[in-house]
C-alpha cells in the first residue's frame, strides 16, 4: 500500500478540502472585518458551536447558511469558496471593482494588465528551462526525453515529480484529497525541479493549465513550447498503443476531447511558440521540434506559431 502525502495535508484525512478551505475562508473574512465568532455567529443567526466547526472544517453547511454568513461577513457568497484572489485585501478590492463591469470595460483592464505585466523582467534563466505542454498523447515525453539526450540536460516529468513527494499516484491524490491539494503538490513540484535545475527539459501534466498560479510561475521561468494534434492523433496514440480494440468505437472520446480543447486553447495559446506534431513520423516531430527551439532561444527571435 502506498504511503499517505506527506505535505501536512494527512492530519485532515477525516475533513473534505472543500469544507478546509471554506473554514480558512470563513476565518479569514471574519478575522479581515475584526468580528468575534459570537458576533458573526448571532447576525448570521447560527449557533456559535456550529460556526466553530465551520471554521474547523468539519461543518457541511447548506446554500443559505453560507449566504446568512456572507451577508453578515459583508462578502459575496463566492469569496467563501476561497477564490486566491481574495486573500489578499488588494486582490478583494480588485474582485470588487471589476465584478459589475461590462465585458468591453474588462477587455481594457485586461489588456492594460498584460501590458503591466510585460514589463516585469522576466527570469534570464528561463530560455535553458524548456517545458512542453499539451493533452496527452501530443509527444511530450517521446519529444521531450530525445531532446535532452541531444542536449545533454535533465528530462522530468512533474507527473513523477508529484508521485514522489506525494508519496502516491495523482489518482490517489485525487481521490482522497481533491483536485486543491493535487495542484498544491503540483506547484510545489514545479518549484522544486526550477530550483534544482538551471537547463532541464520539462513534460507538464496536461491538466497543469486550469491552475493559473502554477501556469503563470511555468510561463515566468521556462521557454514554454504547445505541442499540437489533431484529436484523432491524440486518440490513436492513448487509446489505440494501449489498446487497439477500444479504437472501434472512439465517438464519444472524439467529442470530448474536441470539447477539451477548445477549452483549454486560450490557455495553451499562451505558450512561447507550438508545434504541431500531427501527420509528422516521429523523426519529423522531432527535427522540426527542435530546430524551432533552438531557434527561437538561441538567438531570441520569436519565429511564427507552426
Amino acid at each position: 500500500m502506498n504511503p499517505l502525502p506527506n505535505d501536512g495535508i494527512a492530519e485532515t484525512l477525516t475533513r473534505e478540502p472543500v469544507l478546509v478551505a471554506l473554514g480558512i475562508q470563513v476565518r479569514l473574512l471574519r478575522a479581515r472585518r475584526g468580528m468575534t465568532r459570537r458576533d458573526l455567529a448571532r447576525q448570521a443567526s447560527v449557533s456559535e458551536r456550529y460556526l466553530a466547526n465551520l471554521e474547523m472544517g468539519a461543518g457541511n453547511s447548506s446554500i443559505l447558511v453560507l449566504e446568512r454568513l456572507a451577508q453578515a461577513l459583508g462578502s459575496p457568497l463566492v469569496n467563501l469558496l476561497g477564490d486566491p484572489l481574495t486573500r489578499s485585501a488588494q486582490g478583494a478590492q480588485i474582485r470588487e471593482l471589476l465584478c459589475d463591469q461590462p465585458p468591453a470595460t474588462l477587455q481594457i483592464v485586461l489588456d492594460t494588465l498584460k501590458h503591466v505585466l510585460a514589463a516585469v523582467p522576466a527570469d534570464p534563466g528561463r530560455h535553458r528551462r524548456i517545458a512542453l505542454v499539451g493533452l496527452r498523447g501530443a509527444g511530450k515525453s517521446t519529444l521531450g526525453r530525445m531532446l535532452a539526450d541531444e542536449l545533454s540536460v535533465p528530462f522530468i516529468e512533474i507527473t513523477s515529480e508529484i508521485e514522489r513527494i506525494a508519496g502516491c499516484v495523482p489518482s490517489e491524490i485525487h481521490a482522497l484529497y481533491g483536485a486543491t491539494a493535487y495542484h498544491r503538490y503540483e506547484y510545489r513540484a514545479l518549484k522544486e525541479v526550477l530550483e534544482r535545475h538551471s537547463k532541464v527539459i520539462i513534460a507538464s501534466p496536461c491538466a497543469l493549465l486550469p491552475e493559473t498560479r502554477t501556469l503563470n510561475f511555468l510561463l515566468s521561468h521556462c521557454f514554454t513550447v504547445w505541442l499540437r494534434a489533431t484529436p484523432e492523433d491524440h486518440i490513436k496514440r492513448v487509446i489505440g498503443q494501449a489498446a487497439p480494440s477500444l479504437m472501434q468505437d472512439t465517438s464519444e472520446a472524439m467529442s470530448d476531447l474536441r470539447t477539451i480543447l477548445a477549452s483549454r486553447s486560450a490557455h495553451y495559446d499562451r505558450a512561447d511558440i507550438s508545434y504541431d506534431t500531427s501527420g509528422k513520423t516521429l523523426a519529423e516531430c522531432y527535427i522540426g521540434m527542435r530546430d524551432l527551439i533552438l531557434t527561437s532561444t538561441g538567438d531570441g527571435t520569436r519565429p511564427s506559431r507552426d
